[in-house]
C-alpha cells in the first residue's frame, strides 16, 4: 500500500474530530491487516508483521534463508533471499514483503470490519472513562424517551462526541415528578457500567447522593470541609433528613446549611421540587442524636437497649404524633439517619409503666 499518507492524514482528522488516538487506531489497522493474512492464507503466520508510517505501509514475513525449502511459510531459498539482501548467508533471517494487494474480497473485508469495530471500541472506550470519572455527580440530561409501558425514561447526558443515553428507570424516578419529552432534567450517576452495546449511565432522581450534592454545590463550607454531612435518610418527593457535624470552632453546621434567609436550603427544595428538609445536628453519644433526629419534635428522655442497636424515647403527650410523624414517617426516617431501632411512648405510658 503507497497510499499511508493519505491513511495519516484522515487519522489525524479522526483525532482532531472524535478525539481517538492516531497510535490507537494505527494498532487496529495493524491488527486488521495481520486478520485479513491469516484469513486469505491458511498456515503459520507468527513469523508475520506490519511496518506502519507515513511514507509506507508494508507488511513482511520473517524467514530463514535455507538451502532447500520446506516450510515456505518460514523459509526461503538463499537466490531469493539475496534478491531482498544481497549480503545475506545461509541461517540468516530476511523479512520477504508480502504485497497486501493480493488479498482476496474477503480478506480486505476482514481488514475493513476490524479497523470499523475498532473504531467503535474507541469511542465506547472513551465515553465510559469520559463518564465513570462523572459517578456521584449531578449532570443535566434531555429526556429523550419515555417507555409507555414500564415508565423508564432515556436521557441524553453530555454534549458533542461525549454524549451518551442515560438510564432512569421508573424505580429512581419522584412519583411526585413528571416529565415530557425534550424537557430539562437533572440526575445523580449512580454508576457507570460497561455492556455490549457500549457504556451503560444510570442515574437517578431518589439517591440520597442527588441531597448531598446539591448540598455541597450550595454549602460553600460543605465543599470546603469545614462542615461534613454525616448520614441522610430521604423518602423521595416527600421529606429528608439530614445530619451535620463541624469539627471547626464557631462553625454551625445546621445554620451553614440554612444559609442566610434560608436561602441555600431552599435552592435545595426548589431542585427537589418542595421536598422537606430536616437539618439536625448528628452526635457521637447515640442518645444525643437520636434526640436530635427526632426533630421537629421533643423529647424528654433517651435510653439504649442494652447489646443492640436498639433505643426507647419518651416524648411528652402532646408531642408523640409529631415524634412518630405522618404514617410513621418521622420516627422512620430518624431510624434510618441513626441507624438505630427507635421505640417511642409518651410520657403518661412510660411513668405507669
Amino acid at each position: 500500500m503507497n497510499n499511508s499518507a493519505e491513511i495519516f492524514a484522515a487519522l489525524r482528522q479522526l483525532e482532531k474530530e472524535r478525539g481517538i488516538p492516531v497510535s490507537y487506531m494505527t494498532d487496529r489497522i495493524t491488527q486488521a491487516l495481520l486478520a485479513a493474512y491469516k484469513k486469505d492464507r491458511d498456515g503459520y503466520t507468527d513469523n508475520v508483521f506490519v511496518e506502519l508510517n507515513e511514507k509506507s505501509m508494508r507488511m513482511y514475513a520473517q524467514k530463514e534463508v535455507v538451502d532447500e525449502v520446506f516450510t515456505p511459510a518460514t523459509e526461503i531459498q538463499l537466490e531469493a533471499a539475496r534478491k531482498i539482501d544481497p549480503k545475506c548467508e545461509l541461517g540468516d533471517l530476511v523479512n520477504e514483503e508480502i504485497k497486501t494487494q493480493a488479498f482476496g474480497r474477503i480478506a480486505a473485508q476482514t481488514a475493513k470490519q476490524v479497523i470499523i469495530q475498532g473504531l467503535r471500541e474507541a469511542e465506547r472506550d472513551m465515553v465510559f472513562d469520559s463518564f465513570s470519572s462523572k459517578e456521584h455527580e449531578i449532570l443535566t440530561g434531555t429526556v429523550l424517551r419515555i417507555e409507555p409501558s414500564s415508565g423508564d425514561i432515556t436521557v441524553r447526558i453530555g454534549q458533542g462526541n461525549d454524549r451518551t443515553d442515560a438510564y432512569l428507570g421508573a424505580g429512581e424516578q419522584v412519583r411526585s415528578e413528571h416529565y415530557k419529552e425534550g424537557d430539562l432534567i437533572r440526575v445523580y450517576v449512580v454508576e457507570v457500567r460497561r455492556s455490549n452495546r457500549g457504556p451503560q449511565v444510570i442515574v437517578s432522581r431518589t439517591h440520597p447522593g442527588l441531597v448531598k450534592r446539591l448540598f455541597e454545590l450550595n454549602v460553600p463550607e460543605i465543599a470546603s470541609g469545614e462542615v461534613e454531612i454525616k448520614s441522610i435518610a430521604r423518602e423521595a418527593g416527600s421529606r429528608t433528613k439530614l445530619a451535620v457535624w463541624s469539627a471547626v470552632e464557631n462553625v454551625d453546621p445546621v445554620g451553614a446549611c440554612v444559609g442566610p434567609r434560608g436561602g441555600r436550603v431552599a435552592a435545595v427544595v426548589d431542585e427537589l421540587h418542595g421536598e422537606k428538609m430536616d437539618i439536625v445536628v448528628w452526635n457521637e453519644d447515640p442518645c444525643a442524636f437520636v434526640a436530635a433526629a427526632l426533630s421537629p419534635a421533643d423529647v424528654i428522655s433517651v435510653d439504649l437497649v442494652e447489646g443492640q442497636k436498639a433505643c426507647r424515647v419518651v416524648v411528652p403527650d402532646d408531642q408523640l404524633s409529631l415524634a412518630i410523624g405522618k404514617e410513621g414517617q418521622n420516627a422512620r426516617l430518624a431510624a434510618r439517619l441513626t441507624a438505630h431501632k427507635i421505640d417511642i411512648k409518651p410520657a403518661s405510658q412510660a411513668d405507669a409503666e
